[in-house]
C-alpha cells in the first residue's frame, strides 16, 4: 500500500517535468517569432506586402534598398517540392523491401548504411555536388530535360535552359536535397512497417492475397500516419537545408521560373549575404525572410500533422485486402 502511494505520489513530479519541457518548447517558438517580426519592422512597413507578392519584375537590390523576397520563396518550394517528389516513393520503396523483401542476413547492414547517410553533414553533400555529382550527373540530365521539355508549350516556362555548364541550378538542389531526406524518410517508414503487427500479414495472406497485395493494401493503408510523419521530417529539412543547398543552388536572383537556371532558397540568401548587410533596411529584409521562412514551416507542419490526424483517425477495419 505503502509503496503504491510513493509511485502515485511520483507522477506528480514527472507530469510536471514532461508539462513545463512542453510548454518551454512552445515559449521558445513564440519567442523567435517575436523576435523575428520586432527585427523586421523596418523591412516591412517599407516593403508591405510587396515583399511577398510574385511579380515578373521582382529584384533584390541591397544599393537601391529595394527587396522583394518572391525569388528566394519560389526556391525554397520548388526545390522541396523536387526533393519530396523523388524521395517519397524512393525512401517508402526502401522502407518495404527492408521490412518485407530483404533477407535477415542483409538488413542490417542496409539498415545501417542508410542510416549513416542521415548522419553526413550537409556541407560534405554540398562538397561531393560540386565536384561529382553536378558535372556528372546534373549537368548532362540538364541538357536533355532542356532538349525535351523546354519546347513544349506549357512547360518551357519550367524547363527552359540552357543548364549551366557547372550544373549549378534549382534542379541541382532539389536533388541533392532528395539524396539528403531519403535516408530520414526510409528509416521511419521501415521502423513503422517493422512495427505493424503479423497478423495484419498473415491475416491477407490467408485471405488469398499476394505479398504485394498485402503490402500495397493492408500494410502501406495500416502505416500510413507513420509513413506521414516521415514525410513531414524530411520536408522539414528540405525547407530548412543552408549549406547543401547554397553550394550548389547558383546563388543568382534571377526572376525566371525556371528549374534548369541558378537560384536561390530563402536560407541561402540568408547565409550568404546576412555576415555582409552594412544598412539596417538590408539586414532587416535578411530578417523578414526569415519570419516568412518560420511562418511557411509552421503552416506547411501544420497542414501535414493534420494530414496525419485525420489518417490516424481510420480504424484497422477500414483497411481492405
Amino acid at each position: 500500500m505503502w509503496l503504491s502511494n510513493i509511485m502515485r505520489h511520483g507522477d506528480l513530479p514527472w507530469q510536471t517535468l514532461l508539462i513545463s519541457m512542453s510548454l518551454l518548447a512552445l515559449a521558445i517558438i513564440i519567442l523567435i517569432g517575436l523576435l523575428l517580426w520586432n527585427d523586421s519592422e523596418v523591412s516591412r512597413k517599407a516593403m508591405g506586402l510587396k515583399f511577398l507578392l510574385p511579380t515578373s519584375d521582382a529584384s533584390w537590390d541591397p544599393v537601391g534598398e529595394e527587396f522583394q523576397s518572391w525569388p528566394f520563396i519560389y526556391g525554397t518550394l520548388v526545390t522541396s517540392l523536387v526533393a519530396v517528389l523523388i524521395a517519397v516513393p524512393t525512401g517508402i520503396g526502401i522502407a518495404v523491401f527492408l521490412s518485407e523483401l530483404c533477407p535477415a542476413w542483409l538488413r542490417n547492414p542496409i539498415s545501417l548504411l542508410v542510416e549513416l547517410l542521415a548522419a553526413i553533414p550537409s556541407v560534405v553533400y554540398g562538397l561531393w555536388g560540386i565536384f561529382v555529382f553536378l558535372p556528372t550527373v546534373v549537368a548532362p540530365l540538364g541538357n536533355v530535360i532542356g532538349e525535351s521539355l523546354g519546347n513544349i508549350p506549357g512547360l518551357a516556362l519550367f524547363f527552359a535552359g540552357p543548364i549551366s555548364l557547372s550544373g549549378s541550378s534549382r534542379l541541382a538542389a532539389g536533388l541533392i536535397l532528395s539524396i539528403m531526406i531519403i535516408p530520414t524518410i526510409a528509416a521511419v517508414s521501415r521502423d513503422v512497417f517493422m512495427a505493424i503487427p503479423n497478423s495484419q500479414r498473415e491475416a491477407s495472406l490467408a485471405l488469398g492475397a499476394t505479398q504485394w497485395e498485402t503490402i500495397s493494401r493492408v500494410l502501406i493503408p495500416y502505416g500510413l500516419s507513420g509513413i506521414l510523419g516521415a514525410i513531414i521530417l524530411g520536408l522539414g529539412r528540405a525547407l530548412g537545408e543552408t549549406m547543401a543547398v547554397t553550394m550548389v543552388i547558383g546563388n543568382s536572383i534571377e526572376s525566371t521560373y525556371s528549374l534548369l537556371r541558378p537560384g536561390y532558397s530563402m536560407s541561402s540568401v540568408i547565409a550568404n549575404e546576412f555576415a555582409e548587410a552594412v544598412s539596417k533596411m538590408h539586414s532587416q529584409a535578411l530578417i523578414e525572410v526569415a519570419l516568412v521562412l518560420f511562418i511557411m514551416t509552421l503552416i506547411l507542419n501544420a497542414i501535414a500533422r493534420l494530414l496525419v490526424w485525420r489518417v490516424a483517425r481510420r480504424t484497422p477495419q477500414e483497411v481492405r485486402v
